[in-house]
């Protein structure tokens, strides 16, 4: 395991790890703001491209503000290690609440569905493509809202960054490398409808290459999801990008009016509910619910967000107790944020707000 850790922080425990890196809980030591921290794997840290691409995680949601979004508080990097300090999101993953109940009842999944729409639109009003929207980058809170996180592959809108993504849940132009869309993230959002809906995922192959020709020519199987929003599966999981709502805010209004037309005025206020309950059902599973023994550590030099970049703008903030720390973040036209050096021994440094999340 890496044993780097970041300065300022007493960490608590694993929340989460993978190919990439690992995620802890950790508490701000200044404020004691609970976080959460997401570390850059040493393997892949040593390699100069993916340190780069860790970097511009943070670089790309310097301006994305968003209810429907965790916050990123801060990047640091040092000759040990790099991370990205996030906003702690108390909730349990998409993925867990499937394996326990699914099908979701339609108006449960439409909720879902609803906010993440909702995040990948403030992120396409910035210009950013999320690019690997799955169950598991969903944190469904106490109330039954959701939050969307890990943008560890986003992109520019219209950046050729080759074919990328999670397999099951990416349209048939990510798999040929064509430039980053954000109708691409309404597929994946629309694959993980469906997947709510009927328990299993539009598509399937015994291998890539036969998973790849059923997302570019299988047929749409809208007729297995409950009649009332079959069209809906239809427009968002269309072959061609252009037959698709252009963006996630179009679909969110056609997500409305099919769900109020199906369901009736509440429809949101039950599916919160019905989500509210499935995660009443696994309260062990939430951040706040676990605990393990402290460990701190000094560390050295670090690298920030600052003020220049190519996304969005942002002060330098430090995160607060008592309150919503996205609230207390200052904004300043003109001056986007960028990363900055900042190195020494124990040296404080700045911190620059933008958002991102833990998986």
């Amino acid at each position: 395991m890496d044993t780097w850790a970041v300065p300022g922080y007493t960490e608590s425990l694993e929340l989460g790890a993978g190919a990439s890196g690992r995620v802890v809980l950790a508490v701000h030591e200044e404020t004691g703001v609970p976080v959460a921290v997401k570390y850059l794997s040493e393997s892949l840290r040593t390699r100069p491209g993916f340190v780069q691409g860790f970097r511009a995680e943070a670089r790309l949601l310097g301006g994305l503000e968003s209810p429907y979004v965790a916050d990123l508080y801060e990047y640091v990097e040092s000759p040990d290690g790099a991370a990205i300090v996030m906003e702690l999101v108390d909730g349990v993953s998409l993925r867990t609440l499937l394996t326990r109940a699914a099908p979701l009842e339609p108006e449960a999944a439409l909720v879902v569905l609803k906010g993440s729409l909702l995040g990948l639109a403030d992120a396409h009003r910035v210009g950013v493509v999320h690019r690997d929207y799955k169950p598991e980058n969903v944190l469904v809170v106490p109330d039954g809202s959701s939050r969307l996180v890990d943008f560890g592959i986003a992109v520019d809108v219209g950046a050729s960054a080759g074919a990328a993504g999670t397999p099951s849940y990416m349209a048939p132009e990510q798999w040929t490398g064509a430039p980053a869309s954000p109708a691409a993230d309404v597929y994946a959002a629309t694959a993980t409808f469906f997947e709510c809906l009927t328990s299993h995922r539009p598509y399937t192959g015994d291998n890539l290459a036969e998973l790849a020709l059923q997302h570019v020519d299988g047929p749409i199987p809208a007729d297995e999801a409950p009649e009332a929003v079959r069209d809906l599966v239809r427009r968002g999981l269309a072959k061609d990008p252009v037959e698709r709502p252009a963006h996630a805010e179009a679909f969110v209004a056609e997500l409305e009016a099919a769900a109020g037309a199906a369901y009736g005025a509440d429809w949101e206020e039950r599916g919160r509910g019905r989500l509210a309950a499935l995660v009443a059902l696994v309260p062990l599973l939430l951040p706040s619910a676990r605990n393990a023994p402290p460990s701190t550590t000094t560390d050295t030099a670090r690298t920030v967000l600052g003020r220049e970049a190519a996304h969005g703008t942002a002060r330098a903030w430090l995160p607060r107790p008592g309150g919503d720390a996205r609230l207390r973040r200052g904004r300043d036209p003109g001056r986007p944020p960028v990363l900055q050096p900042a190195a020494g021994p124990g040296r404080g440094a700045a911190t620059g707000g933008a958002g991102t999340g833990h998986q």
